[in-house]
């Protein structure tokens, strides 16, 4: 069995001679030793488990050289080196934190990335005490609890579980799509009406691993889109997701023929093509996509109170959005 991990945050299998006949929740939670019997079920169930490109069931029976994708919609929880980098909390009390992160940070260690992740930032601010923190031997013994995943270039809102139990409770509330998401993403071209949804399913592109298409056997995705700004040549929207894929508003969006700016694996150069020399360059200086994590909303795993919280687009976009 060879075990990957993308920058997507998905994890992928392969079954050896030993493991075939095996059923595909037994096989995963002998993998995923963090996770539970019944939460990898419920994973299978929600569409989040691929068996060779395909929706799956707990019970199916797997076969040698079957290669089983894992989608995180939260990622499990493990032990990482803490590292002091900065970051932006928004609000923090015993249970959980949200913090504002900015793009070009990795969510999780994986695909070759060792440290300067979140997951490493996260272990330093809220798991050591100062002796701990000293010691460069140390390793985290309280487990990180990043509830859900951003993409790399992607800013805002994200929501982390300081105890394991809160882990499971938020965890929850993200497997039942009792959380409300929202994002803003520019996109090129004038886009028709004023508010519309995406209901297309999502898989892994056939010819290139990096990137997810809309794929008849892939997982139910849907995505709620609405005008927030016009442009001549561009459109601010607001996109709240229903589920959460794996670059889901980025493969929606663009299978509208409205990709997201800045967003070279889905907008086909489209950057490229734009007119006015400024904003083109502009455009190039980003250094990322424009999409970011705006508004989150859940319900707080003790004291059950609503908690709505609401980010503000970082500079770079606001300042992009004033040339346009």
């Amino acid at each position: 069995m060879i075990e990957e991990k993308d920058e997507n945050e998905s994890l992928i299998f392969y079954c050896s001679e030993e493991d075939a006949g095996k059923r595909l929740d037994v096989f995963l939670s002998e993998k995923i030793e963090d996770w539970s019997r019944s939460r990898l079920q419920k994973l299978i169930d929600d569409e989040d488990v691929m068996v060779n490109g395909k929706k799956s069931k707990s019970s199916q029976k797997l076969n040698e050289a079957d290669e089983i994708e894992v989608e995180l919609t939260e990622l499990p929880t493990d032990n990482f080196e803490p590292e002091n980098i900065p970051l932006d909390i928004i609000y923090e009390d015993e249970y959980l934190a949200v913090i504002n992160k900015r793009a070009g940070m990795v969510v999780h260690p994986g695909a070759g990335v060792k440290s300067g992740t979140l997951a490493n930032a996260i272990a330093y601010h809220f798991n050591f005490d100062e002796k701990e923190i000293q010691n460069p031997q140390s390793k985290v013994q309280n487990r990180v609890g990043i509830v859900h995943r951003l993409d790399k270039d992607t800013s805002g809102l994200i929501l982390v579980a300081k105890n394991e139990r809160t882990h499971e409770t938020l965890g929850k509330q993200f497997r039942d799509r009792e959380v409300y998401k929202s994002y803003i993403a520019l996109v090129h071209g004038a886009v028709r009406g004023n508010k519309g949804k995406i209901d297309q399913p999502i898989g892994r592109d056939r010819y290139n691993r990096v990137k997810m298409s809309i794929n008849k056997t892939g997982r139910n995705a849907i995505s709620l889109w609405k005008v927030r700004q016009n442009f001549e040549k561009f459109t601010l929207l607001e996109v709240e997701i229903k589920t959460g894929r794996t670059h889901q508003i980025r493969v929606h969006l663009g299978f509208l023929n409205h990709p997201v700016v800045g967003d070279e694996i889905y907008n086909e150069g489209r950057d490229n093509t734009v007119n006015d020399i400024e904003v083109r360059r502009a455009i190039s200086d980003l250094n990322r996509f424009f999409l970011h994590a705006e508004k989150l909303s859940f319900k707080h795993p003790v004291s059950k109170e609503k908690m709505d919280f609401t980010s503000p687009l970082p500079k770079e976009l606001t300042d992009l959005l004033k040339l346009l």
